[in-house]
């Protein structure tokens, strides 16, 4: 697995990014091609934040956490992403590594299955995605009164994009990179 560390507003230790390879490194046996991990430390207010985002192929699974200490902040990060995986395991199954799931004699890292999740859509739409500008689509998306609005771009010469309203008050942006 291939690593990439950025410390935000801290520097962290060699033994932190030592730590959070070996931990991280675990998700590889998921993995059938080499998976790539961005790491990602921070401190707030007195919280040591991880972020931690594995992509291999088409799949990318994110994870991010906050606690009092750093090492248990990657260590909780690490057993989410287990949990997401194994959670979705049916659904995954052709893109993971065969024996992903298999259990050896020294591994106690897996807790019983969960029950598997059926995704339901309940409801469907249609309509026309229009060319605008993205300050266009944050404000028909406020007067529509919705967290988040599909446009074509004309910025990206009509790329597909959402708009979406960030927990911080401010925007984010989503591009189709084609």
């Amino acid at each position: 697995m291939k690593f990439t560390f950025t410390d935000k507003k801290v520097t962290m230790p060699k033994a932190v990014h030592d730590y959070a390879e070996k931990k991280v490194g675990k998700l590889d046996r998921y993995f059938p091609t080499e998976a790539s991990a961005a790491v990602v430390f921070s401190v707030e207010k007195g919280r040591n934040n991880v972020e931690v985002t594995v992509r291999s192929g088409s799949t990318i699974l994110r994870a991010s956490e906050s606690t009092a200490d750093m090492l248990a902040s990657i260590d909780t990060a690490v057993a989410d992403m287990e949990r997401q995986l194994r959670k979705n395991k049916a659904k995954l199954e052709k893109r993971l590594r065969k024996d992903a799931f298999v259990r050896s004699a020294d591994d106690t890292s897996f807790a019983p299955d969960e029950p598997e999740e059926e995704y339901e859509i309940v409801r469907a739409k249609r309509f026309p995605i229009l060319p605008m500008t993205a300050e266009e689509a944050v404000l028909q998306m406020n007067l529509l009164g919705h967290d988040f609005f599909a446009f074509r771009n004309e910025g990206s010469n009509g790329a597909f994009a959402v708009v979406y309203k960030r927990e911080d008050g401010g925007y984010g942006l989503i591009e189709d990179e084609g």
